[in-house]
């Protein structure tokens, strides 16, 4: 069995609550963007210029970047182009096929598919982040799912700069039951992930989440620091980390893009977490960084709840922006 198979939702109540939350949590994307998309058809017979600009207009202002809108009016202009005439009225489809195939081309996997070899013990995760995007919510949350599996964890609380973060971390911890490992403020945060794994070795755990200080100061600085992490936790367990998640806040937009610039150049990032969905319009960042970056976004935070942390899955997700 893989790691990640304990994601499956097998029961059918399972599914429907999720997909229920997921539309929930993108009602205000829906309501102040994607609803303009039946205005700009009113009263067309089909799609021409004039609705491909309006629609151009939509997309940069839901956040989905100008690079990725053009390419998605490209897309729309090449089927005018070849089917000779399109409905007005099918605009709707086929934004939402031509979307979807975008995030199948960018590697936005359906994870709750996705196998993972669980010989690995513990499975590493670092998440990586800067303040104030949800990083140490996600991680508590994510905590949970493990733990909930029957999969025993362990929380390193690397970010020794934030005396707040430290202590969420533990206040999580005791939410869902799963240790925490931690030192003084100030402390050298590879020590603090040295000492989480090797704790996990000797504890027999399965997985080890380590949080990272929220800080983007200079690019060299988080390389350095990111780096230093990433080699002590190799020499305790061989190829870790195994993950390192980067957690952005869906809120902020393109802000969230330019930080997914720094820290993706800064380290190698190879899973996305986009958090705070149901309190933004701009759930359209999701498709425009999956396309600029080509990293898998593997989770959405869609509400505040324990539970409200899903693992992204493209076709629900655009299904969902476009539900009348």
């Amino acid at each position: 069995m893989g790691l990640f198979d304990f994601f499956k939702r097998s029961k059918p109540e399972d599914v429907l609550a999720e997909k229920a939350a997921l539309d929930k949590g993108l009602e205000k994307t829906k309501e102040t963007v994607f609803s303009k998309l039946s205005k700009i058809v009113a009263g067309k017979s089909k799609v021409d210029d004039e609705v491909l600009d309006e629609l151009e207009e939509i997309l940069v202002t839901s956040d989905v970047g100008v690079s990725t809108t053009l390419k998605i009016i490209e897309r729309i202009e090449d089927r005018v182009a070849r089917d000779k005439y399109l409905n007005a009225s099918e605009l709707n489809a086929i934004l939402r096929e031509e979307i979807t195939a975008l995030l199948e081309e960018n590697n936005s996997s359906d994870f709750e598919h996705l196998n993972v070899d669980d010989t690995i013990k513990p499975y590493v995760i670092m998440v990586v982040g800067v303040n104030g995007v949800g990083k140490t919510t996600t991680i508590g949350k994510l905590a949970n799912k493990f733990r909930e599996a029957g999969k025993k964890v362990v929380l390193g609380a690397g970010d020794t700069f934030r005396a707040a973060a430290v202590e969420q971390l533990h206040i999580w911890g005791e939410r869902v039951g799963v240790r925490v490992v931690s030192q003084q403020m100030g402390s050298d945060p590879a020590s603090v992930a040295f000492d989480t794994l090797q704790s996990a070795i000797s504890n027999g755990e399965d997985v080890a989440i380590i949080d990272t200080a929220g800080r983007l100061h200079n690019k060299i600085g988080l390389m350095n620091e990111l780096t230093k992490i990433k080699n002590v936790m190799h020499k305790v367990v061989p190829g870790a980390p195994h993950e390192i998640l980067l957690v952005l806040d869906a809120s902020t937009g393109q802000n969230a893009i330019e930080q997914c610039k720094q820290f993706t150049q800064a380290t190698d990032v190879n899973a996305l977490a986009l958090t705070k969905l149901d309190g933004t319009a701009k759930g359209g960042v999701v498709i425009g960084i999956s396309d600029q970056f080509k990293i898998p976004v593997k989770y959405i935070g869609v509400g505040e709840g324990i539970n409200d942390l899903q693992l992204f899955n493209k076709v629900e997700f655009v299904n969902s922006l476009f539900k009348n």
